[in-house]
């Protein structure tokens, strides 16, 4: 599938959805030295090509902020402890007029443990914690997760039309999902 990167928007933070784990996780917030586990989990989807490079993107965009990320960065544990997924309630400038919006930011479960209804809760409390700070929220995406597009659309964000080419983008999403989405 061709990869053509998205933006979503979540005009509110209003009736968001609610899911809970399934037993045996857990969700809890960043602490002191889960940076480790943030490149592992990024690293395993393939964000980056390997943890080192992992690490060194969580200093540069993080590593000033981890008093900001032990209240917005998330981790869901295995009955034994391991961090097995990530998301972060950030925030940023959506379209480049200076207002901050709420960001969704690296939704990441590390392949052994995809499909097992982990996201949706991790979603869930991530936009809770936005909502708590935010009155909207955003997220930049890529056709190739279109199951992750998806379960974003069921939760109320909305194509965000930033070129051209998301026109196709969202056509591909449209005929992939079998739904409409435009």
């Amino acid at each position: 599938m061709k990869s053509i990167p998205l933006k979503m928007v979540r005009k509110d933070l209003l009736n968001i959805p609610k899911y809970s784990l399934v037993d045996g996780f857990q969700i809890r917030l960043f602490q002191r030295g889960d940076e480790y586990n943030w490149a592992r989990i990024e690293a395993s989807v393939d964000e980056f090509k390997n943890e080192k490079t992992a690490l060194e993107h969580f200093t540069k965009e993080f590593g000033s902020h981890t008093a900001e990320m032990s209240k917005r960065c998330l981790f869901i544990e295995n009955k034994d402890g391991d961090a097995i997924a990530t998301t972060t309630a950030w925030y940023g400038n959506l379209n480049g007029d200076g207002q901050i919006s709420g960001r969704i930011h690296w939704v990441s479960v590390v392949p052994e443990y995809q499909g097992k209804k982990l996201a949706k809760p991790l979603l869930s409390e991530a936009m809770n914690i936005l909502a708590y700070h935010h009155t909207q929220a955003y997220l930049t995406t890529q056709t190739t997760s279109y199951q992750a597009i998806n379960m974003y659309l069921n939760f109320g964000f909305e194509p965000f039309i930033t070129a051209p080419s998301c026109y196709e983008g969202w056509n591909l999403m449209e005929k992939t999902l079998n739904r409409k989405i435009l």
